[in-house]
């Protein structure tokens, strides 16, 4: 059986030229054969393919005549071969068959480096094709090798996972089962094709003698689940609600680790602590799926305190909540609030906030909830968390938590939460559960830090309107209102109030009527008010429309503050007279 004669006029002009090079492959040993033999062997094949003559091609390298050329030759077809297969050409199936047959003909070695080759330089937009094309033959040819088959498996393993790191993670369970970039699909045929190289792990471990080959193909496993945890695992949407491609890939990386003797307490809780970024991600992601998504969690040792865990878990929380990253920074969330609620209210000791990952973990939360444009989990599982947080220490590391938000924050709402439970703390107090962090001289340093306006009486009240609007409240407390500083807030006030009306046309002073001094509070010069800013936006920028609805609400703003402050005197006042009759 021959080739066609349809190939580049310089190499071949007819069927007795074609018949005698043949016949001169077929009598030369493989080691005599020369590099333009392979070139013109390749040039047959791509001839044959690119004229729709695939079954021709194919007939040639089952003719057992051609045996030798084939095994000495064959390799260098693989690239034409998948390539037609991925574009789906008209010789599809004869191609298919045709790679069969060099997988079962030639050297495995030679295979796998020409295999290898082809995951060098995909075509963007072949990636998922190329790949799920490769991987069945891929693992017939490794399977074949005698030696350094873990070393093959690896190299094959690392350029199929950089590939597939260029195609997009679904972030949706919609474009999930949309799949369109087929990144699903290949994990799912990943997860086939390593399957007899874990069983062949799994047999070399359960017997008595282990070569350092078993080692390798060991370590090699692991690094292939390490780095699949960090990428698509890390990034996509898992539930275990709901099964997807994703979520049995997760699963099936999760079961290989102990399979290959890899103890997943070994890897979270006792790996080394200057470790990549990149093995941190790995190792957060797998204690996400552990602990908040509960997989292989029956089969994990219970003998870990959950104070211990979440000690533990602290350094990957960290890592998940520092990241920019939409889908780290909620894993990190989730793993952060399952961690905490296995701990016993009111028990974490003040001792742990001096571990520099139980100072950094609200640090980061706090950055999350003050930076993150995701507003539902601001408003939602952030402050859960915070709470949460907050809940699971002792009256001395309370404190000392919120002393440090305080200082730290520079956050009017962050701060505003943080006093609301301090006057949830004294409240409690008060009324019974008496704790001296919370009363009496250990409060006072709090209380300081509570009341302080950062820049005096030149403090923009309004954009500190949240905590100064709690500390006030707190203020109202009747064991605290000798230590009250409502003068900072009463001057203050006036100098932000002095500030609009003076920018105002026509602001009578002492007006005592609120309705007109709202309106005439809409009525800027536009060249009057270039300093104003409100919520760190110019009042420039603002419609006029706009404008009247800020400075009304600022307006009211400064009146609720004014009761409160008066009220404080008011029971200030009421002290003193009781305190002077007793």
């Amino acid at each position: 059986m021959g080739l066609p004669t349809r190939a580049d006029e310089t190499l071949i002009v007819d069927e007795d030229e074609v018949n005698d090079i043949i016949q001169r492959w077929r009598n030369t040993p493989e080691e005599k054969l020369k590099p333009e033999d392979y070139q013109q062997f390749k040039t047959f094949g791509s001839v044959c393919l690119t004229g729709g003559d695939g079954a021709q091609l194919l007939n040639f390298l089952q003719d057992e005549e051609n045996r030798g050329i084939v095994k000495s030759m064959g390799c260098v077809l693989m690239s034409p071969l998948v390539k037609e297969v991925v574009q789906k050409g008209k010789s599809l199936d004869h191609c298919q068959a045709a790679i069969t047959h060099l997988t079962m003909t030639c050297s495995p070695d030679e295979l796998v480096h020409s295999l290898l080759e082809l995951t060098e330089d995909i075509d963007a937009g072949a990636i998922s094709e190329t790949i799920l094309t490769l991987l069945p033959h891929l693992q017939t040819v490794l399977l074949q090798l005698q030696d350094s088959k873990a070393a093959r498996l690896g190299s094959a393993l690392g350029a199929l996972q950089q590939q597939l790191s260029r195609l997009p993670v679904p972030y949706s369970s919609q474009q999930e089962d949309e799949d369109e970039h087929g990144l699903c699909r290949c994990y799912n045929a990943l997860t086939n094709f390593t399957k007899p190289f874990v069983e062949e792990a799994k047999r070399k471990i359960g017997s008595s003698v282990t070569t350092s080959e078993d080692e390798e193909l060991r370590a090699e496993l692991l690094k292939f689940c390490m780095r699949s945890l960090r990428e698509p695992l890390l990034e996509a949407e898992l539930n275990r609600d709901r099964t997807s491609s994703l979520w049995l890939f997760a699963t099936e990386i999760v079961v290989t680790l102990p399979a290959i003797h890899e103890s997943l307490s070994e890897l979270l809780f006792f790996s080394p602590q200057k470790d990549s970024s990149e093995s941190k991600e790995s190792r957060a992601c797998l204690a996400y799926l552990l602990f908040v998504q509960l997989i292989t969690f029956d089969s994990f040792p219970a003998v870990f305190s959950p104070v211990f865990v979440l000690q533990c878990n602290m350094e990957y929380i960290n890592q998940l909540l520092s990241s920019k990253t939409e889908s780290h920074v909620l894993k990190g969330l989730a793993l952060y609030e399952k961690s905490l609620g296995n701990v016993q209210d009111n028990s974490l000791p003040v001792s742990l906030q001096d571990l520099k990952s139980f100072y950094s973990a609200p640090q980061n939360l706090r950055q999350v909830l003050t930076d993150c444009p995701m507003q539902n989990l601001v408003k939602s599982t952030g402050l859960q968390v915070l709470q949460l947080c907050i809940d699971k220490f002792d009256s001395e590391a309370k404190h000392k938590f919120f002393r440090c938000m305080l200082k730290t924050s520079h956050h009017a709402g962050v701060e505003s939460y943080i006093v609301k439970n301090i006057r949830n703390q004294v409240e409690c107090s008060i009324k019974g559960h008496a704790n001296k962090w919370f009363l009496g001289e250990e409060l006072l340093p709090l209380l300081g830090l509570v009341l302080s306006l950062p820049q005096g009486a030149q403090t923009d009240l309004l954009n500190s309107m949240d905590k100064i609007m709690e500390s006030l409240n707190l203020l109202r407390y009747p064991p605290y209102q000798g230590h009250s500083p409502e003068e900072h807030y009463r001057v203050g006030g006036a100098h932000i109030k002095r500030i609009l009306c003076c920018r105002t046309e026509g602001t009578a002073a002492g007006s005592k009527d609120k309705s007109q001094r709202s309106q005439r509070c809409c009525q800027i010069q536009p060249t009057s008010q270039k300093h104003i800013t409100v919520k760190k936006e110019k009042m420039s920028n603002m419609s006029p429309e706009v404008q009247h609805q800020v400075l009304q609400s600022a307006l009211v703003t400064f009146d609720l503050m004014e009761s409160l402050i008066f009220r404080i005197e008011e029971i200030a006042d009421e002290k003193q007279k009781s305190q002077k009759l007793n």
